[in-house]
């Protein structure tokens, strides 16, 4: 086992020793609190509900363990030390040769095994878990089709663009990683501009809001806001969850608000306006664009260690793919090992979104109603099982938006 071999190991090691300590110190605290409603929420959640809540963060948690021992320990383990892509790109070159067809197959049969490991745990977490809970909506039929889909986007997708690095790398040399960073920038705005209109109604069904006091609020909230949009959409979240959720979509003039059905039928016209003014704040704070410039100086980083991590041959020795490996077979393996490599950094992410929640929720008390945000908040913590009495450490590590507490206590004493 080489030195690559030996830093990979240690982190991989490392993130899942850390990740099952905070999932069992979360278990704890919620177990702790699962009895006590938080005196700010007792006037909308019950002690019931409030213990539903805690069960299904402690099922979500167990089952997430098993989940991250196999797929994230021993699968990983065995796609990279022990060999696993070597041999799925030693059966593709025996197939196709050393040409560009071998580079697209090593990837997709990598993705292929992945997907297929992860399918009983995907299915037990819908079938399960979520339908024990009484969230799932979704039916075997609708699962598979998504499966389908997502499968036959991903080759879409991201078929021209591996045969675009491929091509860098044949024609530019050392630099082939600038080229692909540049081309994976348009990609991803072409991404977020097309996801509205072409890419989710593939999944969903998106219907223009009804005319009524919802709409006219909105609309109002717009005008005050300044804010211009391609339309709003109601969409069929109940298809698939009983959670509820609003969004806004796309860039430009591709921007569409989105409301799930379900969020729509357990709000009042005033806390759905509070709720997607919170949303309008992420737009009015400029958090869509600071984010992807923040993703893309992320991608350059990267994709330059990518590129100097794939001209040294310890690394493709490491996984047993010998110098110089082919291109397909050095991009899978750089993307198996990169997520044990990133988890330290996890902690920076989550408290820039927080921050951006915050933010979002003065600008929603500001334009809206900060009583009307508080209790769709809570009911939203409600419907959705989550829990109010996260582990503080947990909830710094990973957690995308502030805990139920503070967020409620930073909008009544702003």
């Amino acid at each position: 086992m080489n030195t690559y071999a030996t830093i990979f190991l240690a982190f991989l090691a490392a993130g899942l020793a850390a990740r099952a300590w905070l999932a069992l110190r979360h278990a704890r605290h919620v177990t702790a609190h699962r009895d006590q409603v938080p005196a700010d929420f007792a006037a909308i959640i019950s002690p019931e509900a409030h213990r539903k809540a805690a069960d299904y963060t402690l099922a979500k948690l167990r089952f997430a363990l098993i989940e991250m021992v196999v797929l994230d320990g021993a699968l990983v383990l065995l796609l990279t030390l022990g060999g696993g892509l070597a041999a799925l790109d030693s059966m593709a070159a025996r197939a196709f040769g050393d040409g560009a067809l071998r580079g697209l197959v090593t990837p997709f049969a990598l993705m292929a095994v992945m997907a297929l490991n992860a399918l009983p745990f995907d299915l037990w977490r819908t079938f399960v878990i979520e339908e024990r809970y009484g969230f799932n909506k979704t039916t075997p039929a609708t699962f598979f089709g998504d499966l389908i889909k997502g499968a036959v986007l991903s080759v879409a997708l991201g078929a021209p663009l591996l045969l675009l690095i491929f091509w860098f790398v044949s024609t530019t040399g050392a630099l082939w990683w600038l080229y692909t960073w540049i081309a994976w920038v348009v990609f991803t705005g072409f991404l977020v501009a097309a996801y509205p209109r072409w890419i989710a109604p593939l999944f969903n069904k998106f219907t223009p809001l009804e005319e009524g006091e919802v709409r006219r609020r909105i609309e109002a909230l717009l005008g005050r806001c300044g804010f211009r949009a391609d339309g709003l959409f109601v969409m069929d979240g109940s298809k698939r969850s009983s959670h509820g959720n609003a969004y806004f979509t796309g860039l430009g003039r591709t921007k569409r608000i989105v409301f799930f059905d379900t969020l729509l039928e357990r709000l009042t016209p005033e806390e759905i306006e509070a709720v997607l003014a919170h949303e309008l704040g992420h737009f009015a704070r400029g958090h869509i664009p600071r984010m992807l410039l923040v993703r893309f100086a992320l991608a350059f980083v990267l994709l330059a260690f990518m590129g100097w991590l794939l001209a040294t041959p310890g690394f493709a020795h490491a996984l047993g793919l010998g110098h110089p490996a082919h291109i397909g077979a050095a991009l899978a393996g750089f993307a198996l090992v990169l997520p044990a490599l990133l988890f330290p950094f996890q902690p920076i992410g989550a408290v820039l979104s927080r921050k951006q929640e915050f933010e979002a929720d003065a600008y929603a008390a500001q334009h809206a109603s900060a009583t009307g945000l508080v209790t769709a908040l809570t009911k939203l913590y409600r419907d959705n099982a989550a829990t109010l009495t996260p582990d503080p450490l947990h909830s710094l590590v990973y957690d995308s938006h502030p805990p139920a507490a503070i967020r409620i206590a930073h909008l009544r004493n702003p």
